[in-house]
């Protein structure tokens, strides 16, 4: 039914009385009429697959049989009907000879070109007379230009009324002509799911909607319904597509209502007592039942045990007004109604709110808070300074309305620990609510109770299951929350997060306002861009950064590998993990801003160690100078040098007693064998920077992420062609208007660089510059790299290596100015991770240096530059001999 047809100049034409075929449907005729059988026979039977006839609709006063009566129609199902306004023409009037009979009638100036699908002759008996029946598919559409007679029946000179694919590609273009389709589509599909649910057909009809295209869908749907003849002319008609999109909606929606006109009805006349009612009447016996017996009705204590609770929830008066209401409204209705179980769902969230209820407010000791994140958190010097002057206000002033804190950093740099923190500090109970991957709005605010499986938002859900109204509430991943049809979160946050209007908060399913102008928001976030302005402005940023491998090697000493040993039921007596080894695994096996991996890694070793314990339980050696044992574990006494099997340990032994039945002779210390036994080969190696810029053309940059900062390759290399540039490497458009801008800067500068011997000299002349930001499966983009294409590409002309130790980062103007760029403290860390020595900053980037540690600063040279020149100064080795002066 898809493909075009290509129609001759003239067609046999078949009339049809008071019948209309339309392209794509499916009709079977039965021939008996000389003219139609002479017709069939020269035009169908003869020429077998190619043949092809015009299908024209006829009427007349008399409604009498043609010479093709239709047997039946459709499109491999029932018919249905529906309607459409009359548009048929009539065209001349002719003759048609039917029984020996002399009558005029009307021929319509507009028919279908039919194909036959199914052949069958026949004779009658005893008159000798041959029949056909056909089985004939609608085509295309076409217009009659001239009506003649071939014999004894008719032929047409005609046009084709179908348009051509560039048409119908520029029509799908039109708006107009979307809206109609996705509406016509919306319709048949609805109209489809209702007649398979009544049918219990599979999925078959739904496949049409996805393979034909929608302007001879409308001709298949309308075909398959019974209409009147008047309406089938105006479908006929509607050579517009979208008249015809127009019309055919109009049709199956017209046929859509009738059929749940129709249920509705049957729907009443079905049986009186249904089975809701069977339960009320079984049910009200059952009660009487009860009354007689005396016994107590157990929704009836349940009911006033609710409204005990209600009175203790201390809401306030309107709130409880409300509350009343709707609870007399439950104790109207029968357990077996629809709205009851919502009903006292909701009665419950009212009476488990802490409308009064708050966690008592100690008085604050600042010395001990600052204790308390000094024993929790290594580092974080100005996080923790920030923490403690919001403290300090709370102390003198506890009512005031302090700002949403909002820590901003890489993974596991300890922004929902310092959370926990301040929560320890004020002696409040802490929730966490993640808001990572939250699309819908009602996350937030709450289902309408009209919803079925309507709920409370996180927020309210998050008081409920806390029991107090001034919980520090961490809102974890903001920066992660999404928007769609469903609304936005973030929008949302902007009522929750401000202080003049989050003591009225609106949840939907609440219905009442709630005041969370007690709860002390913080917030988390990787990121601050994805976070929209507006929800932005309400809180109050704090970076964190990442921590450089000296503190990374404290906070494992102090914090890590003692929680890793705990969770592995292990002690110092069992496994120790010196300092060289814990630098080991920090320089060799991880690179990152927090301390997550390097964990992973420690617990790694821990497991390992374990596994030997573990192998120990049942035969551990004892030495000849350890004293004898003495435990209720063992059950027989111990001899020198006597080996032990130890089966049972009892539930309620104590760690003293565990680690007394497992000690070892000596404890497992970890080196460097076991590390690269358990973790495998190193993953990072000192090297790296030297081997990857050994040759010329190879430059290090510095580049910020979402998980800290990274150091970045830029490779370059050149090959005959004809001087295209190509880039690779999953680029952004602004790091290849800076590869363009680069190679521009570098051509124009070729004599004064001495790249080129005179200013004629053109660099690309005969070859390709290829580009490459390896690793090739990580998106890159932004404009920080500009300077590290053009050290790159000056490092590829001259052919002189860039030096090993030196990385660097700046936006580049085409004059050769280096502007300044964003998040330089953690590409500073980054480069101090990689072992980098030299770093060069845009100058106007000096500011930022204030916010690097001192450790890391006295380790690095930092040089600033203020133009392209001063860069390539300082990034061969023994400077740029071949620059000369700029002339701008």
């Amino acid at each position: 039914m898809g493909e075009s047809v290509e129609l001759p100049t003239r067609l046999a034409i078949l009339p049809f009385r008071n019948k209309v075929l339309l392209p794509g449907a499916i009709i079977r005729i039965r021939c008996t009429s000389p003219s139609s059988v002479k017709l069939v026979e020269q035009e169908l039977w003869q020429r077998e697959e190619k043949g092809l006839i015009g299908i024209l609709p006829v009427r007349d006063s008399a409604e009498t049989a043609t010479s093709g009566t239709a047997v039946s129609s459709g499109v491999g199902g029932e018919s249905a009907d529906l309607g459409l306004k009359n548009q048929a023409g009539i065209s001349d009037t002719h003759k048609l000879d039917s029984k020996n009979q002399q009558e005029v009638i009307h021929w319509h100036d507009r028919g279908v070109a039919a194909r036959a699908l199914h052949l069958s002759r026949g004779v009658e008996k005893p008159s000798g007379r041959v029949t056909y029946i056909v089985v004939l598919e609608g085509l295309c559409r076409f217009n009659v230009q001239e009506l003649s007679t071939r014999g004894t029946y008719y032929t047409a000179r005609i046009t084709s009324l179908d348009m051509t694919k560039g048409e119908m590609e520029f029509i799908e273009q039109d708006q107009e002509f979307v809206a109609l389709s996705r509406q016509f589509k919306a319709t048949a599909m609805e109209l489809i799911s209702i007649l398979e649910q009544k049918q219990k057909t599979g999925g078959r009809t739904k496949v049409l909607l996805e393979t034909v295209p929608v302007h001879k869908l409308a001709d298949i749907f309308v075909a398959s319904f019974e209409i009147s003849f008047e309406e089938q002319l105006s479908m006929l008609d509607s050579v517009d597509v979208k008249v015809r999109l127009s019309k055919a909606t109009e049709l199956v929606d017209r046929h859509l209502q009738s059929i749940r006109v129709a249920e509705k009805i049957t729907q009443k006349v079905e049986g009186q007592l249904s089975k809701s009612q069977k339960e009320f009447l079984l049910r009200q016996q059952m009660k009487a039942i009860k009354e007689e017996l005396g016994d107590n009705d157990d929704e009836e204590d349940d009911l006033v045990a609710l409204e005990r609770k209600m009175q203790g929830a201390g809401m306030p008066a309107s709130i409880w007004k409300h509350a009343l209401r709707e609870l007399r409204r439950l104790k109207k209705m029968q357990p077996q109604q629809p709205g009851y179980n919502s009903s006292r769902v909701y009665l419950e969230l009212l009476a488990d709110l802490p409308w009064e209820k708050a966690s008592p407010e100690l008085e604050l000791d600042l010395k001990a808070a600052k204790e308390h994140l000094d024993v929790d958190h290594y580092g974080l010097a100005k996080v923790k300074q920030r923490i403690i002057e919001y403290l300090a206000v709370r102390k003198l002033k506890p009512d005031a309305r302090g700002p949403v804190l909002c820590f901003v950093g890489p993974p596991g740099v300890g922004k929902t620990s310092l959370a926990s923190s301040i929560a320890a500090s004020l002696g409040r109970k802490f929730i966490r609510i993640s808001l990572g991957g939250v699309k819908d709005e009602a996350d937030i605010r709450g289902h309408r109770r009209t919803y079925i499986g309507s709920m409370p938002g996180r927020l309210i859900d998050g008081l409920k299951r806390v029991g107090v109204r001034n919980p520090v509430m961490l809102l974890d991943e903001i920066d992660k929350t999404g928007s769609d049809v469903r609304g936005d979160p973030a929008s949302a946050l902007l009522e929750v997060l401000d202080p003049e209007q989050n003591k009225t908060f609106n949840d939907h399913y609440l219905n009442v306002p709630f005041d969370l102008s007690k709860v002390i928001f913080v917030a988390t976030a990787n990121r601050m861009q994805p976070i929209p302005p507006p929800l932005l402005d309400r809180m109050e940023v704090i970076e964190l950064p990442g921590y450089t491998p000296e503190e990374k090697l404290k906070i494992a000493i102090r914090h890590l590998i003692p929680r890793v040993l705990d969770q592995h039921g292990l002690s110092s007596d069992f496994l120790q993990i010196p300092e060289d080894m814990v630098k080991l695994v920090i320089q060799r096996y991880t690179r990152e801003a927090g301390v997550r991996n390097l964990e992973r890694n420690l617990a790694a070793l821990a497991r390992a160690a374990a596994v030997k314990v573990a192998e120990q339980e049942h035969l551990v050696p004892f030495a000849k100078d350890v004293q004898r044992l003495s435990s209720p574990l063992l059950d027989g006494k111990l001899a020198e040098s006597a080996e032990v099997e130890m089966e049972v340990i009892l539930m309620g032994v104590n760690n003293h007693d565990i680690s007394s039945a497992f000690r070892v002779a000596s404890p497992m210390v970890v080196d460097e064998p076991m590390v690269e036994k358990v973790l495998g080969p190193p993953r990072y190696d000192d090297r790296e920077t030297a081997e990857r810029v050994a040759n010329p053309g190879v430059s290090v940059g510095l580049v910020w992420t979402a998980f800290g900062g990274e150091v970045q390759f830029v490779e370059a290399t050149a090959m005959v062609g004809k001087g295209d540039l190509h880039l690779t490497g999953q680029l952004g458009d602004v790091i290849k208007e800076s590869a363009q801008i680069a190679l521009t800067w570098v051509r124009a500068r070729a004599t004064e660089l001495k790249l080129a011997i005179s200013e004629e000299t053109n660099l690309l002349e005969g070859r390709d510059i290829h580009i490459h930001f390896p690793a090739g499966a990580v998106p890159k983009d932004g404009p920080s790299a500009g300077v590290t294409l053009v050290t790159s590409l000056v490092s590829l002309f001259s052919k002189r290596r860039v030096r090993a130790d030196t990385a660097m980062t700046g936006e580049m103007t085409l004059r050769g100015m280096v502007l300044p760029v964003g998040g330089v403290k953690d590409k500073v860390l980054a480069a101090h991770r990689h072992g980098i020595k030299r770093v060069i900053l845009p100058e106007r980037n000096l500011k930022d240096l204030v916010e690097v540690p001192a450790t890391v600063l006295s380790s690095l040279e930092i040089i600033l530059a203020k133009r392209m020149e001063d860069v390539l100064e300082q990034a061969f080795e023994g400077g740029c001999p071949w620059r000369q002066h700029s002339k701008l």
